[in-house]
């Protein structure tokens, strides 16, 4: 954890502007419900997916919604004025081209870093990753490096936030597609042991932790890791009783999984998981984990009641959207 300082201000929850980039992706649109249970109103949502976008402007037709590429269009710099915080959540995590990683992760970083001071943004929430930490090479890591370096050297007071693994309401990827593949098969694939430690958080806690930021104008740097580690094969257990599922667990040595999921990439070119992310799920990474429940006054909501939640609260268990 890097030093930090509290800064007096705080955003106004009835006028107040907040600017959210990637607003559509499985962050944002949980901090969104959020936000507007916590009684925030003002919030300026902007992202490109072309179906989640709109998807979230159907939920929440109270809200301003932008549909805008951040690295390739311009007119969305507009609604940063007078804006008191902006929370930068937009990011490439999955793909096999890097000019992906580079446009969504680097170059829209720097257009919003720009147009933030531009307009006097005074705050600024950057949502890092805990992969700036790891031992994998790849393209996502590489470019969330690089994004992270650019928001150290941006003069505008801001927070950053490194997560693990997340998983919530509205996951197509990561626990929210394995729980879903897992209804659909008749035994459920573990790349080699299936021992390896994972620590997977909550996107409601981490919601909760953004909101102690906005509200507390926290700045400096903080690793924010699941509280619980637990085992790869140890968690999709967890994940198949949250979802009442039966299918039994069968370990597939790592070498012909990695060509299981090089086959579908030829028949998928936006894979749910690619190879890159399988080298990463064996990767021996395990993150620090500081007090962040004490440092942000949050609760830290057990694995077993998260997943319950995640795939059985009736308003949005149901909803799946593109990630």
């Amino acid at each position: 954890m890097a030093d930090e300082t509290l800064m007096p201000s705080r955003t106004d929850k009835s006028t107040g502007k907040i600017v959210i980039t990637g607003a559509a992706g499985l962050v944002g649109q949980n901090l969104v419900v959020r936000l507007k249970d916590a009684g925030y109103t003002n919030i300026v949502c902007i992202d490109k997916h072309p179906s989640n976008t709109p998807a979230l402007a159907r939920m929440h037709p109270d809200l301003t919604v932008i549909k805008a590429d951040l690295a390739h269009e311009d007119g969305w710099q507009d609604s940063l004025k007078g804006a008191a915080t902006l929370i930068q959540m937009h990011a490439q995590i999955g793909g096999l081209d890097w000019a992906e990683f580079e446009d969504n992760n680097i170059t829209a970083t720097e257009r919003v870093l720009a147009a933030m001071q531009a307009a006097g943004v005074p705050y600024l929430i950057h949502a890092s990753s805990s992969v700036v930490n790891s031992m994998a090479v790849d393209f996502y890591t590489e470019s969330k490096k690089a994004q992270e370096k650019l928001v150290d050297a941006c003069p505008i007071p801001h927070v950053t936030l490194r997560p693990t693994l997340m998983f919530g309401w509205f996951d197509r990827k990561h626990l929210g597609w394995l729980a879903r593949f897992m209804q659909k098969v008749p035994v459920f694939p573990i790349p080699g042991s299936g021992r390896y430690i994972r620590q997977p958080l909550y996107v409601g806690d981490f919601s909760a932790i953004i909101i102690a930021c906005l509200e507390g104008r926290r700045t400096g740097t903080y690793d924010i890791s699941g509280q619980q580690k637990i085992t790869y094969i140890e968690l999709i257990r967890a994940l198949r009783k949250a979802v009442g599922a039966k299918t039994p667990l069968l370990r597939i040595p790592y070498a012909l999984f990695h060509a299981l999921l090089s086959v579908y990439a030829l028949v998928d070119r936006n894979p749910p998981f690619t190879t890159k992310q399988l080298k990463a799920l064996v990767t021996p990474d395990e993150f620090i984990v500081i007090d962040w429940p004490g440092i942000f006054g949050v609760r830290s909501t057990p694995l077993d009641e998260a997943l319950s939640v995640t795939f059985n609260d009736p308003r949005y268990a149901g909803v799946v959207l593109d990630f």
